[in-house]
C-alpha cells in the first residue's frame, strides 16, 4: 500500500505553490461556455483551436494569488492532494453581477480612430474587443453611426462551475522559479532554472529574448520569486552570442577578361 507523507496529506493553504489540473465553464443563458482549462477533453469540448490545444496541461498554481477571483482562490484552501472536487459558484463569488451602466454608447467616428482600427488588418464587429480610454470592452452591437461597448467582465452575471484536482505541491525550490515563471508568464519548462546556496539564477530562452511579453512580465516573476523562495539574489541570464559561420564565404569571385569580339582587331604589344 501506497504510503504519504504528512506534507503531502495536509490540506491546501494560502501561498503554496502547485500543479492543478481543472476545468472552469459559465453557465446562464441556455448556454455553457468555457472560461477555461488544462484538460484536452474539456478544451476540445469547448471548442479551443487546434493550435491552441499544445498549452493544455495542468498548471503551477499560486494559492492565494490572483488568476481566479478570490472566492474562487479560496476554494482551493483546505483541498487536499490528489482529490478532485468540484464546486458552483454564484455571478457574485465568481466575475461579478451583469452591470448596465457598463453598456457605453459610442460614436463610429471615435471608434474609427482607435489605434487598433487603424490597423491595414483592421475588422470592426459585434464580439471584436477594444479599448477605449484605458478600458477594455467588447462590441455587442453596431450601426452605421454607433457602436455599442459592454466594458462588463466577459463572464459578469454567469454561474461558474468548476472541477479542481490539485496533483502536487511544487517543493523544490527551482521548480518553484519555474513554476511562478509558467503562472506569471508561461513557457516555464523553457526556462533553464539553477537554485544554489540561495542564488537563483534563470536561463532566458531564445524564443523569449526580444519578447515584449517577458519583458513586462520580469519584474512580475522577480517580485514573486523574492516573495515566494526569500533568495539572496537572482540572476536573470540572457546570452547573445555572436554568430560563427561554420565556414569563411569566399571573397567575391573577379570578373574575367573579356574576350575581344570576333572579328576586332586587337592592341598590339610593345
Amino acid at each position: 500500500m501506497a504510503t504519504h507523507s504528512a506534507g503531502e496529506t495536509a490540506p491546501l493553504k494560502s501561498g503554496d505553490l502547485v500543479l492543478l489540473d481543472y476545468e472552469l465553464w459559465a453557465e446562464g443563458a441556455d448556454k455553457q461556455e468555457l472560461v477555461d482549462t488544462t484538460r484536452l477533453e474539456a478544451a476540445q469540448k469547448g471548442g479551443v483551436s487546434i493550435e491552441g490545444e499544445a498549452n493544455i496541461r495542468p498548471r503551477p498554481h499560486l494559492l492565494g494569488g490572483d488568476y481566479f477571483p478570490a472566492a474562487i482562490e479560496n476554494a482551493l484552501v483546505g483541498a487536499t492532494v490528489g482529490q478532485e472536487f468540484e464546486k458552483e459558484f454564484a455571478p457574485g463569488d465568481a466575475f461579478g453581477e451583469r452591470d448596465p451602466k457598463l453598456i457605453e454608447l459610442f460614436s463610429m467616428h471615435e471608434i474609427s480612430r482607435l489605434p487598433e482600427m487603424r490597423r491595414d488588418d483592421a475588422e470592426l464587429n459585434v464580439g471584436t474587443v477594444l479599448t477605449i480610454r484605458g478600458r477594455r470592452g467588447r462590441v455587442v452591437s453596431m450601426t452605421a453611426a454607433r457602436v455599442r461597448v459592454d466594458f462588463n467582465p466577459a463572464f459578469a452575471g454567469r454561474k461558474i462551475r468548476a472541477k479542481f484536482l490539485p496533483m502536487h505541491r511544487i517543493e523544490d525550490p527551482a521548480e518553484q522559479a519555474r513554476g511562478i515563471i509558467d503562472l506569471t508568464y508561461g513557457h516555464g519548462p523553457d526556462f533553464d532554472v539553477k537554485v544554489h546556496q540561495g542564488v537563483v539564477t534563470i536561463r532566458v530562452p531564445e524564443r523569449s529574448k526580444f519578447d515584449f511579453g517577458w519583458m513586462a512580465a520580469k519584474p512580475r516573476v522577480v517580485d514573486r520569486l523574492r516573495t515566494q523562495l526569500k533568495p539572496k539574489s537572482i540572476h536573470v541570464v540572457e546570452e547573445y552570442a555572436t554568430p560563427t559561420p561554420s565556414e569563411t564565404p569566399a571573397g567575391p569571385a573577379k570578373p574575367a577578361a573579356p574576350e575581344p569580339a570576333q572579328g576586332t582587331p586587337t592592341e598590339p604589344k610593345a
